[in-house]
């Protein structure tokens, strides 16, 4: 059996970062959640936001090392799967991928120590600063990998010497044109992620009947996030679509469909795209849909697929079909939230069963717009793995396809056990709840420091009175 070795590696790769991609998307937000609970704690001195800061950071501290482990695989596959992409371009994304240990990773992990650790410890000031270090060093990771990523996409500050790059400006390699936008999208994206998973738990606990103060303020808490954030990721995501069009209209021409650039494009909500004749097939379409969406103008035209030859066209299909995930999943989160501050407004958010019962199992929409959105991202560079500058079947190792072939499977078998384990006990944490299974009598605080110490004042300001 002939294997190919560039198709398995792409394959190899693409296993890979979908699992990795899974837990940055979470942890980035739920970081940042963890520290306004823990924030909110402080000022208020209300204790059902510290058990629940210390609820989720459990669930952060699983998936955060799901995600270091995922994470470790895809560095190594640089120089097993991908040598002469390292080669042609290490000494540009070399720096930036170290940027990224250097000032996140570590900060990270030591600070995640005191916050999984330190809570009787360290005085609640510094346990809550943690968390929002921790929160702080997640986003600086995001920083990098996407300042990294958006270099392949849109290289500059660089010249090219004997095929490979060299870096000429700093600041133009990481404020590369398509970083400011890809940033925004997806840090928003994580942060919509982690509001989705936060209201279907919250939800899940209303209708059980369990954990009932720390369900409304999880409900509160998310709708309040995600009415906001999801509808701006829609303008975050036109703003995006712009960038691309203007630096990669052939990804936006697949990401359509559209095929002849002399006319003006229509908006196809579905369409069956036939490569090789170079047309659509059973099309459900707005006309001008497209046009009008990314140039204004009901008239307005941009490339099409036909406009370069067809080894330089990205697999159309994958494409068109991941961006239409992405966008569904994305109106039916801006539905989902803006119902439920709707619902919220009129008083009846905790009474509406039949809206807790749906986005109770709504959690996993987020997870799959980040995974549809990378694919649309990734697919849509190709066939080049850094833009104009190596394409992908040149960046490949001298490795048989067999090999690659032994080791995919090999990931599939740890990553499919690992993983399991991992999401298992996440949903063990969630069954036991914020109170550890002790569903039905309030919740014993006094480990809290801020609990305590108000306890001490009220016994003093009593034997003082009496």
């Amino acid at each position: 059996m002939d294997f190919d070795p560039v198709l398995l590696a792409r394959l190899q790769f693409a296993f890979t970062i979908i699992f990795h991609i899974i837990f940055p998307s979470f942890t980035i937000g739920l970081s940042a959640y963890i520290a306004t609970l823990g924030v909110i704690w402080i000022r208020t001195g209300n204790d059902a936001y510290q058990v629940l800061m210390r609820f989720w950071t459990k669930i952060f501290a699983v998936s955060f090392a799901m995600g270091v482990v995922s994470g470790i695989v895809l560095s190594y596959q640089f120089g097993t799967n991908w040598s002469r992409f390292s080669v042609a371009t290490g000494n540009v994304l070399g720096p930036l991928l170290g940027y990224e240990v250097l000032t996140a990773f570590f900060l990270e992990a030591t600070f995640l120590g005191v916050l999984l650790f330190g809570f009787k410890k360290v005085p609640p000031w510094l346990y809550v600063m943690s968390a929002a270090v921790v929160a702080v060093g997640t986003s600086i990771s995001a920083f990098w990998i996407l300042s990294t990523n958006s270099w392949m996409q849109t290289p500059a500050g660089h010249e090219i010497r004997d095929g490979v790059a060299f870096p000429l400006d700093w600041f133009a390699i990481v404020f590369n044109p398509s970083f400011p936008y890809r940033f925004a999208h997806m840090l928003n994206a994580a942060y919509l992620t982690t509001g989705f998973v936060v209201l279907a738990v919250g939800a899940r606990y209303l209708m059980a009947g369990k954990n009932i103060a720390e369900g409304r303020i999880m409900l509160r808490m998310a709708i309040g996030l995600t009415a906001i954030l999801a509808p701006l990721q829609l303008i975050l995501g036109d703003q995006h679509g712009l960038n691309t069009l203007q630096h990669q209209p052939i990804k936006i021409a697949a990401m359509e469909a559209h095929w002849d650039g002399s006319k003006p494009g229509d908006f196809h909500i579905f369409a069956w795209p036939d490569e090789k004749a170079g047309m659509n097939r059973f099309e459900l379409s707005i006309p001008k849909g497209a046009s009008l969406i990314l140039t204004h103008k009901m008239n307005g035209l941009f490339p099409g697929l036909l406009s370069v030859p067809e080894a330089d066209r990205p697999p159309v299909k994958t494409v068109f079909f991941a961006f239409r995930i992405m966008v569904g999943i994305g109106m039916i989160m801006i539905a989902a939230a803006l119902l439920g501050a709707f619902l919220w407004w009129r008083g009846t958010l905790f009474e509406q069963r039949w809206y807790l019962r749906v986005v109770a199992q709504g959690w996993w929409m987020g997870f799959v717009a980040v995974i549809a959105g990378w694919v649309v991202t990734e697919s849509g560079r190709q066939p080049w793995i850094a833009y104009h500058i190596l394409r992908t079947a040149d960046a490949t190792s001298p490795v048989l396809g067999a090999t690659i072939a032994g080791t995919l499977a090999l990931f599939v078998l740890a990553y499919g056990v690992v993983f399991s384990f991992g999401i298992y006990y996440i949903n063990r944490l969630i069954a036991q709840g914020p109170r550890g299974g002790d569903t039905h009598e309030p919740a014993n605080f006094s480990a809290s420091p801020i609990s305590a110490a108000r306890q001490e004042g009220r016994e003093a300001i009593q034997k003082g009175g009496s």
